[in-house]
């Protein structure tokens, strides 16, 4: 938490380039130790750290009412009425918390560090990291296309090791009102990073985010209120010891679930994650793949235990594998009707998101083993692939999947890794379909029929705009010149170091399960060493591993073979060149291949309506029935 809030704050002062550079490059080496570092430490049993101190937990309140009114100024000023509203919601709620419920109540032990914190410390330490040294060079290039406008990339910087900063808050806490403090932080970078370049519809998506992130804010903090009143303790762990059966504890659970969706961007209020699309490209990475929307699915899974009761799922569990569900299977429909790269890439999160947190809500041990693979897996794929797509647009002018024809004469080496990245996403042998594998078997042990449905055409219409999108960089070769020189050193360095993890995980996933994943679930589910029967049998490991092996051998034969890149394609008329042909009444005609992105059927505003509607009403339902002490 320390090294990445000192390193903010020296990029906020600091205005020359290469310091700059430096600073943030030498501060990500020493997340990335320190982080390693801590897995190799603390792996294994969770440990409880004492540091108590009225200090800091005076210090944040002060700050959190300071951000609550700037909240309120901020709605005011740009006419945002509903964020000032909720905003003083939301602060009266904390006053009223701070003096009237939290009195007397003490979190001798405020941090936590079990193996599930530990992977979420790998995913922000090493892929938030990799993201900020990307930034350095990508923003240089930012701010080059942007001239006219001011140079604000110290503001940018500092929000960015802020972010992380606060993300360790987040997973390291013990006590519940730090990490509400942490949660917040995190929103309110967001908003800021989102509304960077000021312009009109930049303003008005941070707001949207920030209107959302409150109400989940509001429902974190309604959570504490309730915990603090009726149980009279306000931390993690005795949070995970308590009884799920009893109606309190549920609702504080369900409570907590919803802050968590809303952070994860799941319907219905996933329209704030498309709207984060207008902030620059390392704001994209860092918000899908390490950081705000990791932190909603984080507090879902740490939860997946309590959303059972007596062996069977409550209503929060059924909640929450049901907004999951539906998440993923609308988000993957809707995707098909975008050929804004950003755009496929933010619904294809949303869609893995949610289930990720279906997972959750199963609760089951080999669900959850599922959802904290789909997490890791994702984070790097994703962040990747985001990243490729801002390097593309800064070098071809366009981040629409249409435009990316012949991707491998104008980039090559990046068209490289863009596949690595989408066949990362739903090809053997990589994480993302074993996971999808291993969330399906859970589901179908399960017997949840509903879910089962989801899964299976879900996963079907991802493969569909993922080979759309492929087949797309290699259908048809351009004459436009190489323009991958001018890609900085810092872009190729990131770029290099996630496509290698992408196919390295495939390999160590198994190292992973055994050593972090298997023994955090046999310990919150009081199973027992040994007890949980693993989702892939050593033969299949094998089979996994061997794939991989094939994947980087194939491509060797065909280097060296030829220099010649393009070879005569049949056009059905008299060619002219590769790219233009007569046609039957002598005109030139141009090749032009075209997708086809089934806008009546998928659109975005039919699917993503049918969405808002099913999952608000199921939330509302649960919540309403929790607090009338219904139970199943």
């Amino acid at each position: 938490m320390v090294v990445p809030f000192i390193a903010a704050c020296l990029l906020l002062v600091v205005r020359n380039d290469r310091a700059r550079a430096a600073i943030a490059e030498v501060a990500a080496a020493i997340i990335i130790l320190s982080s390693v570092w801590v897995a190799y430490s603390y792996l294994g049993e969770p440990q409880t750290f004492g540091f108590h101190s009225e200090t800091i937990g005076t210090l944040m309140f002060v700050v959190e009412v300071i951000l609550g009114l700037v909240i309120i100024y901020l709605g005011i000023k740009h006419k945002k009425y509903a964020a000032s509203a909720l905003g003083l919601v939301q602060l009266c709620m904390s006053l009223y918390f701070e003096f009237a419920l939290k009195e007397g109540i003490e979190v001798e032990k405020a941090l936590y560090i079990d193996d599930l914190s530990i992977i979420m410390v790998l995913i922000i330490g090493i892929i938030g990291s990799l993201i900020c040294v990307y930034a350095v060079g990508y923003m240089r290039d930012f701010q080059e296309h942007h001239k006219d406008e001011k140079d604000r990339r110290p503001w940018f910087f500092f929000l960015l090791y802020t972010f992380l900063s606060a993300m360790y808050g987040i997973v390291l806490s013990n006590d519940l009102v730090w990490m509400f403090f942490f949660w917040e932080i995190t929103t309110l970078c967001s908003f800021a990073l989102i509304g960077y370049t000021k312009t009109e519809e930049a303003v008005n998506n941070s707001f949207r985010q920030l209107i959302f992130n409150l109400v989940g804010g509001i429902c974190f903090l309604a959570a504490l209120m309730v915990l603090a009143s009726e149980y009279g303790y306000l931390d993690m762990e005795s949070l995970l010891a308590g009884d799920s059966g009893e109606q309190w504890l549920l609702l504080v659970v369900g409570l907590l679930c919803v802050a968590g969706m809303v952070k994860a961007a799941q319907m219905p209020v996933h329209t704030w994650l498309l709207g984060a699309m207008v902030a620059p490209t390392p704001t994209s990475a860092l918000l899908h793949s390490s950081t705000m929307v990791k932190a909603g699915v984080f507090m879902v899974l740490k939860l997946s235990p309590l959303m059972m009761t007596d062996g069977d799922p409550n209503l929060v569990g059924y909640m929450v594998m049901s907004v999951g569900g539906l998440t993923f299977l609308l988000a993957s429909m809707a995707a098909i009707s975008q050929s804004n790269a950003k755009r496929v890439l933010a619904y294809s999160t949303i869609a893995n998101l949610g289930l990720i947190v279906a997972c959750a809500g199963v609760g089951t041990p080999e669900a959850v083993w599922a959802g904290i693979m789909l997490m890791v897996f994702h984070a790097i794929t994703k962040s990747m692939m985001f990243l490729c797509v801002g390097t593309a647009e800064h070098h071809i002018g366009s981040r629409d999947i249409e435009d990316m024809d012949g991707l491998f004469v104008r980039m090559p080496k990046l068209a490289i890794m863009m596949m690595i990245g989408i066949a990362g996403m739903f090809l053997a042998p990589f994480g993302m379909l074993i996971s999808k594998w291993a969330a399906m078997t859970s589901f179908v042990d399960s017997e949840y029929i509903v879910l089962i449905a989801c899964i299976v055409f879900g996963s079907a219409v991802t493969s569909f705009y993922w080979t759309k999108w492929l087949g797309k960089l290699a259908c048809t070769a351009s004459n436009a010149e190489n323009c991958e020189e001018t890609v900085r050193k810092q872009e190729w360095f990131v770029l290099g170091c996630l496509a290698i993890l992408t196919i390295a995980v495939c390999v160590l996933y198994p190292v992973m399960s055994s050593e972090a994943i298997v023994p955090y679930l046999e310990g919150v589910f009081d199973v027992g060493s040994g007890a949980l029967v693993p989702l892939l049998e050593s033969n299949n490991m094998y089979i996994v591993i061997l794939m991989v092996i094939v994947l980087v051998l194939l491509p060797l034969p065909f280097f060296g073979r030829t220099k010649k890149k393009i070879v005569p394609n049949y056009m059905a008329g008299v060619g002219i060149d590769d790219q233009s042909y007569v046609g039957s009444m002598g005109a030139t005609v141009d090749v032009s291949l075209r997708n086809w992105y089934m806008n009546p059927w998928f659109g975005e505003s039919r699917v993503g309506r049918i969405g808002e509607v099913v999952t608000a009403v199921v939330i509302v339902i649960v919540i309403l029935a929790i607090i009338g002490g219904v139970s199943i």
